[in-house]
């Protein structure tokens, strides 16, 4: 930043933005430009999207960035385009051309082909992916043309359906387990059928109960100002809904903010909280005793940031 740039003056933002990621940039990227139009302290991503793939990137703010677990290890969905006769090395469309193969097959053996992908299979991650081994990633041995050891991950399938078939283009929607590889189901998929594939597009469509409908672009985002910037944000509970809510009164929710363990009478499992005032955290009953597992922070009132806060 040159001298005579502005200072951006940093301020608490807590909240949940969905946002529809752009081919061609990385989720980081993303993140940190989201970051900068909100002067958000905090901010993290609910997901890493590979530069190719676009849709929903759920991006956390300060007090939402405590439950960004939760978005990481929930379900995802996803709408993918698989372009049969040809593999690549990185098994999507930035890669070099590695197999052809003939597309003999028609749309009745396809989608018979997906209900077989269907369940929990051990799938084998691509070379090309940010994984690591001995502390590098495999995508740098991958560029280095070394070729590693692989263990088989074990993932979940939950549906895959056949939305339009133009050979040798599919359009397949896809709901699957936290660590599935599409471009790899892809390949596994064509193998199946006696041919070869690689993605050509791959757009997230849902998470935790969040859906692209909500999201908003980055040239959209930037054209609004910081009242309706804000006003796009979503509750730091919102992407919490697979637990069930549990109701607290105001002497249990101080007691687990001190750090106790207060008695109640809940069913074992997780769950997320509510007190008085709104959301606590996310608790987990244990026997007959509550037990914090993260909490939020009430945000204390103040003014606008002022050149002594912390300024870039």
């Amino acid at each position: 930043m040159t001298s005579d740039s502005p200072r951006r003056a940093w301020r608490r933002v807590d909240g949940i933005l969905l946002l529809d990621k752009p081919a061609g940039a990385s989720s980081n990227a993303v993140l940190q430009r989201a970051r900068r139009l909100y002067r958000a302290e905090k901010a993290g991503h609910g997901g890493t999207l590979d530069p190719l793939a676009t849709g929903l990137l759920p991006v956390c703010f300060g007090e939402a960035t405590k439950f960004v677990q939760s978005l990481l290890d929930a379900p995802k969905r996803y709408r993918a385009t698989m372009r049969f006769g040809e593999s690549t090395t990185t098994g999507d469309a930035e890669g070099q051309p590695l197999l052809r193969a003939p597309v003999t097959f028609d749309r009745p053996a396809l989608a018979d082909a997906l209900t077989r992908f269907t369940g929990t299979t051990a799938q084998r991650p691509p070379l090309y992916s940010a994984l690591k081994r001995d502390g590098r990633a495999y995508y740098e041995y991958a560029r280095a043309g070394v070729d590693i050891e692989r263990t088989p991950r074990e993932v979940h399938v939950m549906a895959l359906r056949l939305v339009d078939w133009s050979p040798p283009d599919a359009v397949v929607d896809i709901e699957c387990s936290k660590g599935t590889y599409v471009r790899v189901l892809a390949e596994d998929i064509a193998t199946a059928l006696g041919s070869a594939a690689h993605l050509v597009a791959l757009r997230r469509t849902a998470t935790a109960g969040l859906a692209l409908e909500r999201a908003v672009t980055l040239d959209a985002l930037e054209a609004l100002d910081e009242p309706g910037r804000d006003a796009l944000l979503l509750a730091p509970d919102a992407a919490l809904g697979a637990f069930p809510p549990l109701a607290l009164d105001a002497g249990l929710r101080e007691a687990l903010v001190c750090g106790r363990r207060p008695r109640h009478p809940a069913a074992p499992g997780r769950y997320r909280a509510y007190g008085p005032d709104g959301f606590v955290g996310v608790v987990d009953a244990t026997g007959d005793e509550l037990r914090a597992v993260r909490l939020i922070a009430i945000a204390p009132q103040r003014a606008e940031p002022t050149s002594a806060q912390r300024t870039e």
